[in-house]
């Protein structure tokens, strides 16, 4: 009995500690900082801009002499002769006669094999290698321009991962504010229900007195469903933005989250309208800019790369050669070797094709140049319009808080005139319903004041 109690309670000690650690409590600061340690193309970001870097440092080498080694071994079949077998003669005739023998003398197989083998050349086992340096002079100047090229590729990959940082900031801000305004109307929807179950109770008591109508009774019951189903349409719409928000974090769906603004009376007042810089510093701080300007810079180095194509190459070779057998004394069986030092001189003739390459270099550069003036222009429509829109979230916030003090006046005094018997049960729920659209649209303001500052800050290239 004392071992099933000891089990039940440390079941229960371990339910409750998995109940603990499953719900998170998330503030924006955190949110932001998980979606951004979990973002998958902010990884890429990263990953692209650490490729850059490291290209830059592979352009930088261009500058300096390239060193290489080669070597090589080859088996042959047969050794090399210098003597041909058939310039060996078989005997030698002299200019006179020898008694007994005459003026011929044969030579015999064995002295001609010797002859025939003193020019033969061992080349069975060939070794050969060698070191090779070579230092550019002149390239055209297709190496600074090369380097120039990488040093704003570069920058555009940090560019390029800033303009994702703010991406992923924005999308989370917007999840994080949507769970917020959701979880508010889940409250506001639960104290909905909360007014017309009291007057369900009310209106029963006022029936069985003979004071109200089984009409009246069954009119404030389908509301009661009504209300009803707005907080279950509620409470899954909550489910639903967190599980998008902690999958935005890289949480798992089925993770119990809640956020730090959730229960927040007030979600946002008023405000200020965002002081708005000029046009030309609010362009030059957008990250899309800054990436169009690099892009055009790095299509103008490629034009200077296409340029050097017609431009001669100069460079310094020194190269150290040895082999075995040894070239340089008799092919005898060892390693001997040699120095040298050159200078190479190469003239591109290929007009017509470097002419090809420079116009499409020119024209890519102009592609540029056309899109970076097209973003601009975007832009500064992007930011009027997101001023534009803020300006309005704000007035929308001034006439929906009067609403919301006239709804609260205005069901108030109908509670009150119903509680007296002066005003009919339809009256007091129109005054109900009229107070819900004002609290909600006045959730919707609030969160809609955020988001809009958030784009203005956006467009303007501000942080977030």
């Amino acid at each position: 009995m004392i071992k099933k109690s000891i089990g039940a309670v440390f079941l229960l000690t371990c339910m409750l500690a998995s109940d603990i650690t499953a719900q998170q409590v998330l503030s924006l600061e955190q949110c932001r900082k998980l979606a951004i340690e979990n973002n998958k193309a902010l990884k890429i970001a990263s990953e692209q801009e650490r490729i850059a870097y490291y290209e830059k440092k592979d352009a930088l080498t261009k500058f300096f002499p390239d060193i290489s080694f080669m070597g090589g071994y080859m088996r042959n079949q047969k050794n090399l002769h210098l003597i041909s077998s058939s310039a060996i003669p078989q005997g030698i005739t002299l200019p006179f006669d020898i008694p007994g023998i005459g003026n011929t003398i044969p030579i015999s197989d064995d002295v001609r094999d010797a002859v025939w083998k003193m020019g033969e050349i061992d080349i069975k086992n060939i070794w050969a290698g060698g070191f090779t340096l070579t230092q550019p002079v002149f390239m055209g100047g297709k190496i600074i321009a090369y380097n120039d090229l990488r040093s704003y590729a570069q920058d555009l990959a940090k560019t390029m991962r800033e303009t994702q940082m703010t991406e992923v900031l924005v999308e989370v801000d917007n999840a994080y504010w949507q769970v917020v305004s959701v979880a508010n109307k889940k409250r506001l929807a639960e104290s909905f229900v909360k007014l017309m179950q009291k007057m369900d109770s009310d209106i029963l008591a006022m029936e069985q007195e003979g004071v109200a109508t089984k009409a009246d009774r069954l009119s404030v019951n389908v509301k009661l469903n009504e209300a009803e189903m707005t907080l279950t349409k509620a409470e899954n719409g909550l489910s639903l933005s967190k599980m998008l928000l902690s999958q935005i974090c890289g949480l798992e769906i089925s993770d119990q989250i809640t956020l730090n603004d959730e229960n927040i009376e007030n979600i946002q007042g008023a405000g200020n309208t965002i002081d708005m810089p000029n046009i030309d510093d609010a362009l030059s701080n957008r990250t899309e800019i800054k990436s169009l300007e690099l892009a055009t810079k790095i299509y103008g180095k490629q034009e200077k790369i296409a340029l050097s194509e017609f431009m001669p190459n100069v460079a310094l070779t020194a190269n150290y050669l040895w082999t075995n057998p040894n070239l340089f004394d008799g092919f005898e069986k060892k390693f001997g070797g040699m120095w040298n030092v050159g200078v190479v001189l190469k003239v591109p003739l290929n007009f017509v094709s470097s002419s090809s390459k420079l116009s499409v270099a020119k024209a890519q550069t102009r592609i540029k140049r056309f899109e970076l003036e097209e973003a601009k222009e975007k832009i500064k429509l992007q930011i009027n319009q997101s001023s534009y829109k803020l300006t309005e979230a704000q007035k929308k916030y001034i006439s929906a808080q009067k609403n919301v003090d006239k709804a609260d006046e205005n069901l108030r005094y109908a509670n009150v005139g119903f509680e007296e018997g002066v005003i009919a049960a339809s009256d007091v729920m129109a005054a109900h319903t009229a107070w819900l659209s004002a609290h909600s649209e006045l959730i919707d303001a609030q969160i809609d004041i955020i988001l809009c500052r958030i784009y203005l800050n956006k467009a303007l290239g501000r942080k977030i």
